[in-house]
């Protein structure tokens, strides 16, 4: 048995693909799927799965959130241990009092050529940056909501990411725990 947790990208933001966790927490179970906890709206989930590969229950998710709500979210899935070793490989470690301006975007594949200059270019001058295989972490003190950096990430390094606050990140590494 093996905990995942599931990160989806674009439920239930701005009045868009609306999933209650309830409903995807049923859709989740009727895949066969463990011990599911979810946190906030925005879609993290942890759940235990006998199946081991991550493309074949990515695909089972997204399949079955289509199939019953009629849109299909981009889902990342990271193993206990990658979401470890983000937390403690995070580069900002005085930021974390400050959980909202510390952003993690997991990165669905690590990028093959990212535009590091579009990304220094799009960088505020309080916002510094790390980019790692599979997470780049961003800490916008003046907040993310206003960073050019974090509104652009994607584009620039050319892969599908999925960005979660550091106190999100926190709560899901304590909810792995519990598991």
């Amino acid at each position: 048995m093996e905990t995942w947790i599931a990160l989806f990208r674009g439920i239930n933001v701005g009045g868009n693909n609306i999933l209650p966790m309830a409903k995807l927490k049923n859709d989740l179970e009727s895949l066969n799927l463990e011990n599911i906890r979810t946190y906030i709206q925005s879609g993290n989930v942890v759940f235990d799965s006998r199946s081991g590969a991550a493309s074949t229950l990515t695909k089972k998710i997204m399949g079955r959130i289509e199939e019953q709500h009629g849109f299909r979210p981009q889902v990342l899935l990271l193993k206990r241990e990658e979401l470890n070793a983000a937390i403690q490989s995070n580069p900002f470690p005085k930021a974390v009092p400050e959980p909202k301006s510390l952003h993690f975007f997991f990165l669905a594949e690590t990028p093959t050529d990212p535009n590091m200059k579009a990304i220094n270019d799009a960088r505020a001058p309080t916002e510094n940056f790390k980019l790692t295989d599979r997470v780049f972490y961003l800490h916008a003190p003046d907040g993310v909501g206003r960073s050019k950096l974090a509104a652009n990430v994607e584009k620039h390094l050319g892969v599908v990411t999925t960005g979660r606050n550091y106190r999100t990140v926190e709560k899901l590494s304590v909810m792995v725990a519990e598991a």
